[in-house]
C-alpha cells in the first residue's frame, strides 16, 4: 500500500488531513511493522501509518503470524529504510527500540517524537511456540500503547489559556 504525504494538516477543501505517523526500529522486521499494521486498523482513516528501520532487513514471519491471529493480513509487507522517508513530514515519529532512538535521535520533518522501548521478540530463544508467544506479547503491548496514543493524537491542538498575572 502506497501512502502519500503532504505538507500540512489541511487539504485544499478545508478538510483535515490524516495524522501521519512513522514507526522506527532497527530492522523494520517486527515491532515497527506490527505498530504500522495495528495503527492502520485501529486508527482508521484519521491516521496514515508507515514504518521503517535504520538497517532494514526483512519482515519477520512470526510478526506476520502474530498479526494474522488478530485478523490482519500482513503477508505482503516489506521492510523499508528510514532514508525512504527523510523528505516527508510526519505528525509523529515513534521509535520502538533504544537502538533506533540512538541511531535516529532527530528525524527531519517530525512535529512530535515519542519513544516506546519495546523488547525485541526476535531475540527470544526457545521453541517456535515460545518465540511466537514473544511476538504476541509485543503485539499486545503495542495495541495497549496505541489505544492511549490514538486518543491523545485525535485531540485537536489548542493553545494554552493565558495565565493570570498577579495584581
Amino acid at each position: 500500500m502506497r501512502v502519500r504525504f503532504g505538507a500540512d494538516r489541511e487539504s485544499d477543501q478545508g478538510m483535515s488531513r490524516p495524522i501521519r505517523v512513522l514507526f522506527v526500529c532497527t530492522h523494520n522486521s517486527a515491532r515497527s511493522q506490527m505498530a504500522e499494521a495495528l495503527l492502520r486498523r485501529e486508527g482508521g482513516p484519521q491516521f496514515e501509518a508507515v514504518s521503517a528501520g535504520t538497517e532494514a532487513t526483512g519482515v519477520n514471519p512470526l510478526a506476520v503470524q502474530a498479526l494474522a491471529e488478530v485478523g490482519i493480513d500482513w503477508s505482503g509487507a516489506r521492510s523499508k529504510s528510514v532514508t525512504e522517508f527523510l523528505n516527508h513530514r510526519f505528525d509523529y515519529v515513534v521509535t520502538v527500540c533504544d537502538r533506533a532512538r540512538e541511531s535516529c535521535p532527530v528525524f527531519p520533518g517530525a512535529r512530535n517524537t515519542l519513544h516506546w522501548d519495546l523488547d525485541d521478540p526476535a531475540e527470544v530463544e526457545g521453541s517456535e511456540a515460545d518465540k511466537l508467544a514473544a511476538f504476541v506479547a509485543t503485539r499486545d503491548e503495542i495495541e495497549s500503547r496505541l489505544e492511549l496514543f490514538i486518543e491523545r493524537a485525535r485531540r485537536p491542538s489548542t493553545p494554552e489559556p493565558p495565565t493570570a498575572s498577579p495584581a
